[in-house]
C-alpha cells in the first residue's frame, strides 16, 4: 500500500488492547501511528491469562515468543471455600486437549514491552512519551489527534480512524461521558507480591488459586509468577475495603486473617513490595464506537478480575475492532455502524463471565453445581478458559437460576 502523509489509523495507548489492534490493522498493509504517553517497560496490574488468549497471540505472531519466554505456565484455576475447601482443579486441557490449553502467568511489564515490540516489528510507528491531548472532530467524525512529546512540542495528526484503548482514563469514554458503572460490582482491591511463598509443584505450579474470605465478602487470588514472586490480592466491595480503613497495609494484614488458607501460604514468604490499591471497578461505555472511532479494552470496560478475563477482554477487543476498522478501509466506510458491528457479540460474552462472576459474589459453588450438572463440566470450563462467545453455554445459567429456586424452596 502507497505510503501517505498522514495515518490511516492513530491508535492511543500502548497496551495489549491498543497493541492488538494496531499490530492486525498493519499487517493489511495500512500505516498505524500508535502513541503511549509513557516509555515502557512500566508497571501494570493483571498477570494472569487464560486460555482463549492463545487465538489472538497467534495472529499477532506472539506465540512462539511467548513459549520462548521466562512466564509461568498455567494449566488450571482452583477455588478454596470460606471453609478452606479446595475444589479439584479445572484443568483446561481436560476440556480442550489443544496447546491452547496451556497458557502463562505473565508479568506485565515484561508482557507488553514485547507486544509493542512485536507491534513494532510488524509495521506500527510507535510514538513512546507522547501525550494524546485531544481527539479533533469535524461535527461527529473524528478525524485526527492533537499529541505533544516530552518537550512540550505539540502537532496535529490525522487519520480516518481513532482508536482509543487509552485505558481507564480514556479521552472519549470521558469526553463523551459514555461510563456506565456497575452497580453489583462496585468493588475494589488492595494487592502486592511476596517471595518464597508457598506454591504448588509440577503441573500445579503456575495453577492460580482463587480463595474465598472467611466471612464470604470477598475473596484472594494467589497467582505464580517467575523469579520465586507470588502476586496476592483481595477483592471486595468498595465500602467493606475502604470506608474508615485507611491504612491499607493494615487492611490488608486484617484481611489474611480472615483468609487462612492464603495466610498459611504466604507465612513462609516476605512481601517485597507496598500494598497497591485500586478503587474503580467494573463499568463499560454506553456505546464502543461512532464516526471515526472506535473504543477498545479498558477503554470500553472493565470487569471484575475474579476469572483473570482483563487480558484477554483488551486482546479479543482490539482483535474484533481491527477487522472492523480493516474492513471499513477497504470499503470506504468508518462509520459508527461499521466500527462498531463487533460490539453486540463481544457484550454477550462478556456478559456471560459477568454473570458467572455475579454468581460466584451470590454463593455459587463450583463443586455442588458440577456434582448436580455432571454435563456442564464442559461449559464451566469454557467459561473459565475464556470460551465465552458462543450461545451454546447459556444453558449453564438456566441450570444455575434452577438450583438456586430449588435451594429457596427447599429452605
Amino acid at each position: 500500500m502507497t505510503n501517505r502523509s498522514s495515518p490511516h489509523v492513530v491508535v492511543i495507548g500502548g497496551g495489549p488492547a491498543g497493541a492488538t489492534a494496531s499490530t492486525l490493522i498493519a499487517q493489511q498493509g495500512y500505516q498505524v501511528e500508535l502513541f503511549e504517553r509513557e516509555r515502557f517497560p512500566r508497571y501494570h496490574i493483571g498477570e494472569s491469562l487464560i486460555p482463549e488468549t492463545y487465538w489472538v497471540l497467534k495472529r499477532l505472531g506472539m506465540l512462539e515468543k511467548m513459549k520462548a519466554s521466562q512466564f509461568i505456565k498455567k494449566y488450571s484455576v482452583q477455588f478454596v471455600s470460606p471453609s478452606g475447601k479446595h475444589s479439584a482443579p479445572f484443568y483446561f486441557h481436560d476440556n480442550k486437549p489443544h496447546e491452547c490449553s496451556q497458557t502463562w502467568q505473565i508479568r506485565r511489564s515484561e508482557f507488553d514491552v514485547m507486544m509493542l515490540k512485536n507491534a513494532e516489528e510488524q509495521g506500527v510507528a510507535v510514538h513512546e512519551g507522547m501525550r494524546v491531548l485531544d481527539v479533533l472532530f469535524d461535527e461527529d467524525r473524528a478525524v485526527g489527534v492533537q499529541v505533544v512529546d516530552q518537550s512540550g512540542t505539540q502537532k496535529t495528526i490525522r487519520a480516518d480512524v481513532i482508536v482509543d484503548a487509552s485505558g481507564q482514563s480514556s479521552l472519549l469514554i470521558n469526553k463523551f461521558k459514555l461510563r456506565v458503572p456497575d452497580p453489583d460490582l462496585n468493588k475494589g482491591a488492595l494487592w502486592t507480591y511476596f517471595e518464597g511463598a508457598y506454591r504448588d509443584q509440577g503441573k500445579d505450579e503456575g495453577a492460580t488459586v482463587v480463595l474465598s474470605l472467611r466471612d464470604k465478602k470477598g475473596w484472594f487470588w494467589y497467582i505464580p509468577m517467575q523469579d520465586d514472586v507470588m502476586s496476592i490480592g483481595v477483592v471486595a466491595n468498595f465500602d467493606y475495603l475502604f470506608k474508615g480503613r485507611t491504612n491499607h497495609e493494615l487492611t490488608f494484614a486484617e484481611e489474611l486473617e480472615n483468609c487462612p488458607a492464603v495466610k498459611e501460604r504466604v507465612m513462609q514468604g516476605k512481601q517485597i513490595r507496598p500494598v497497591k490499591a485500586t478503587k474503580d471497578y467494573t463499568y463499560r461505555a454506553s456505546q464502543a464506537a461512532g464516526d471515526g472511532w472506535v473504543l477498545v479494552g479498558d477503554a470500553f470496560g472493565f470487569l471484575d478480575p475474579l476469572y483473570s478475563s482483563g487480558v484477554l477482554l483488551a486482546l479479543k477487543s482490539g482483535e474484533l475492532a481491527a477487522d472492523a476498522i480493516v474492513e471499513g478501509l477497504q470499503s470506504g466506510d468508518t462509520s459508527r455502524a461499521q466500527l462498531g458491528k463487533w460490539e453486540a457479540g463481544y457484550v454477550e460474552g462478556m456478559n456471560r463471565m459477568r454473570r458467572l462472576v455475579c454468581e460466584y459474589y451470590d454463593g455459587f459453588n463450583f463443586g455442588e453445581f458440577i456434582r448436580r450438572f455432571p454435563q456442564h463440566r464442559g461449559s464451566i470450563t469454557d467459561l473459565l478458559i475464556g470460551d465465552l462467545f458462543k450461545q451454546e453455554l447459556d444453558p449453564v445459567f438456566d441450570d444455575i437460576d434452577s438450583m438456586k429456586v430449588t435451594k429457596a424452596t427447599s429452605e
